[in-house]
């Protein structure tokens, strides 16, 4: 997967007056790495904040511990509210957030393999689920991972701006 263009998304959100931020765990970064790239991501770009193991995502996103025990660091509940977390402490216009297996030692099971990444997109007050497979070594994954996310949120701005 090709890692798209970024300043024409940004410079769309730029012009919608809309803000971005990021909840990362098994992109450790690399979302905020790739949209700094683009041009114009002053004003839009709030931040992203890392929170790879449960014990951040709890302090800081405000992740229950319910939700780690019952569901896994790696599944939607997770990235639900670690989004919500996200939002309520940054106030984004618009609030990614991103959790998966990149390698063994996890939660992985038959019907969640290594690769399987979840992502939820927090844009005005309704919280749209990912869940996709990807294959590869660890970089390939996150790569590919990356590039899907900025996908779906350029689809996400395009299905909310339509007519412009």
């Amino acid at each position: 997967m090709k890692m798209p263009d970024l300043t024409p998304l940004v410079l769309k959100l730029k012009d919608k007056g809309l803000t971005l931020a990021f909840a990362e765990s098994c992109t450790a970064g690399s979302l905020a790495a790739e949209l700094s790239k683009a041009t114009g991501t002053t004003g839009v770009f709030l931040g992203s904040m890392v929170t790879y193991d449960t014990s951040v995502k709890q302090k800081v996103l405000k992740v229950k511990k319910k939700t780690l025990d019952l569901y896994t660091a790696e599944s939607h509940q997770v990235t639900n509210e670690m989004v919500l977390g996200l939002h309520s402490l940054l106030k984004a216009d618009v609030c990614i957030a991103v959790t998966g297996l990149f390698g063994g030692g996890a939660s992985e099971t038959v019907e969640k393999p290594v690769g399987t990444v979840f992502v939820s997109i927090l844009f005005q007050k309704k919280v749209e689920e990912y869940r996709e497979v990807f294959k590869g070594d660890f970089e390939k994954m996150r790569h590919q991972t990356v590039a899907f996310i900025f996908q779906k949120l350029k689809d996400t701005v395009e299905r909310h701006f339509l007519h412009d």
